[in-house]
């Protein structure tokens, strides 16, 4: 009985969940917003997370929807992004320039501003790595609540922002012709898509390549199609349903938030987002100029959001997924790589989190009883 209790329970909240982000996504994208479907999901469940609405949503439905988002991501690729990759080596130094020096200008942002001890300064600075981050957060005695809710709104500003701003610049894509963007055709080829597709998101996953589920789909799907083996794709309802899911695991982030926290670090997170997506626009329209690269592309991938939120943004935008995945992949194992050594020398320095963790303390202790516990670790 407690089993079956609890299983209408998941069910009746996956469903909230589910109508909710449906809602949020058909209001802004049947009112054809940038990317409305994603960021109206995302808005409307973060809302209602917030709100302490029970919001669920289970992670096999969120890995399948990986794989599928990847499946469509690489129908994308064409000749003509083959021909482009050429390019991509020094977009790549470009970027870790970029990441570098955006780093560090949030991290002096939080430290002058906002009093903000080193080492947590520089772990809401992370472009990427959240888990890695948290985790030296806590081993650090750095202010691990506080550094969690600026990378979520990091996370929530840019992804719902940056539509309206390429949009805005009128940078967005146009849809590649041809039949690797359309979904009739043979359901043998759709269907030996979907099986390849899946083994590379398992066998990307299964050697932990970063959003290896979402990496390992578009590389086999970008391969085959960008061969001309492949020429089918998803249905583009399925992409819509994708882009519903991958917005309310966004949204739901925000799961359990404390309202205080949130409503004292929004100004800090955002003012930290202002700097650090200065910074990063500004090496990547540089790098758009110097190399001949679309500045959409570039925008989105050098802009510090999540690998599999960006990658999907760059897809609905109409932009090269492929080159925007592949930067953010890049991103990802320089952060894993550099953050540890940046950490070792700042301690070394002597520069550990003092009394910004102990003013934390009190505070949390003087809210109110009915605060909830700060959003869980996304990546």
């Amino acid at each position: 009985m407690a089993a079956a209790a609890s299983l209408r329970d998941g069910l009746i909240r996956l469903a909230e969940t589910l109508i909710i982000g449906a809602a949020g996504g058909a209001a802004l994208g049947l009112a054809k917003f940038p990317a409305g479907w994603l960021s109206g999901a995302m808005i409307a469940v973060a809302a209602a997370a917030i709100a302490r609405r029970p919001v669920l949503l289970p992670n096999r439905l969120a890995q399948a929807a990986y794989v599928a988002l990847g499946i469509s991501l690489g129908a994308a690729v064409t000749p003509d992004t083959v021909a482009r990759i050429s390019s991509w080596p020094a977009s790549l130094l470009v970027l870790a320039l970029a990441m570098a020096c955006n780093s560090l200008a949030v991290v002096v942002y939080l430290h002058q501003v906002h009093r903000w001890d080193t080492l947590s300064a520089l772990f809401a600075s992370a472009p990427g790595g959240l888990s890695q981050a948290l985790a030296l957060a806590s081993e650090t005695g750095a202010d691990l609540r506080s550094v969690a809710m600026v990378q979520s709104v990091r996370v929530l500003v840019l992804t719902a922002g940056l539509p309206l701003v390429v949009a805005g610049f009128g940078v967005t894509g146009g849809r590649p012709p041809g039949a690797a963007v359309e979904t009739a055709a043979s359901l043998g080829e759709l269907a030996g898509l979907i099986v390849a597709a899946t083994l590379g998101a398992v066998a990307a996953y299964w050697v932990r390549v970063p959003g290896g589920l979402l990496v390992g789909a578009m590389a086999v799907s970008g391969l085959l199609h960008g061969i001309g083996l492949v020429k089918v794709n998803l249905p583009p309802s399925l992409a819509i349903a994708s882009f519903v899911v991958m917005g309310s695991i966004i949204g739901a982030r925000f799961a359990g938030t404390d309202i205080w926290l949130l409503r004292r670090l929004i100004m800090v997170g955002l003012g930290a987002l202002f700097v650090g997506t200065t910074v990063s626009s500004a090496f990547a329209v540089a790098a758009a100029f110097l190399l001949a690269l679309p500045v959409g592309d570039v925008v989105i991938a050098y802009a510090p959001g999540a690998l599999e939120a960006m990658s999907t943004l760059a897809f609905a935008l109409n932009l090269d997924p492929a080159y925007v995945g592949t930067h953010h992949i890049a991103r990802l194992i320089f952060v894993s790589l550099m953050m540890p050594i940046v950490v070792h020398a700042i301690r070394r320095r002597g520069a550990s989190p003092k009394s910004l963790s102990d003013q934390r303390t009190a505070e949390a202790k003087a809210k109110p009883a009915d605060a909830i516990p700060p959003p869980a670790p996304g990546s």
